[in-house]
């Protein structure tokens, strides 16, 4: 059984992959987990083979693949087909469905505002998803309030520029940070 948070452990930097010409580095990265948040009905299949072929995890953006409906039939799918490690969400009944059909589930969250915080938080608490993703992952105290609020795994994403804006985000209580910057898949925080 593929455990991600025993591959965290290992590494907490998780390669994002926007753009599948950056799918080799992230495959030949000392990264253990990658985000996938591209591809298509297509290639996801053969992009989730060579991923699990480098014994690497891989969550998909279902939010960002192209030539899936984003209900249930496209989610299960995804989820009995091409079976990857977990499933990346923005949507709630996404991360419902998700763990309806036994798949790892991390709940997307764009904080935008205060607002958009307190929703977050609801979000998490109302679908306990196994892991909550945050945008931008360059806030301390966001990150330290999620985490007290709903007592569940951190990842955050966005904004990551350097080592320094990593170690915040890991200092602050995330478990992990999602990066697509190459230079920080390839450096030793570990």
């Amino acid at each position: 059984m593929f455990n991600f948070f025993e591959r965290i452990k290992k590494n907490p930097i998780i390669a994002a992959i926007n753009n599948l010409d950056n799918l080799d580095e992230a495959l030949s990265s000392p990264c253990e987990n990658i985000f996938l948040l591209t591809g298509n009905i297509f290639n996801l299949k053969e992009i989730a083979s060579r991923v699990k072929s480098k014994d690497k995890g891989i969550y998909i953006d279902i939010d960002s693949i192209d030539g899936f409906s984003k209900d249930t039939w496209g989610l299960e799918y995804i989820v009995k087909n091409i079976r990857p490690h977990g499933i990346i969400t923005t949507k709630e009944n996404l991360v419902w469905l998700s763990k309806d059909l036994g798949a790892f589930t991390i709940l997307r969250l764009f904080i935008l505002d205060s607002i958009s915080l307190e929703k977050g938080i609801q979000s998490i608490n109302s679908t306990k998803p196994h892991a909550v993703e945050i945008f931008p992952g360059i806030m301390p105290k966001i990150i330290k309030k999620i985490l007290v609020e709903t007592n569940v795994p951190i990842i955050t994403s966005g904004l990551i520029m350097d080592i320094e804006d990593l170690g915040e985000s890991l200092n602050a209580g995330a478990i992990a940070v999602s990066t697509n910057s190459k230079e920080l898949w390839h450096c030793n925080y570990c």
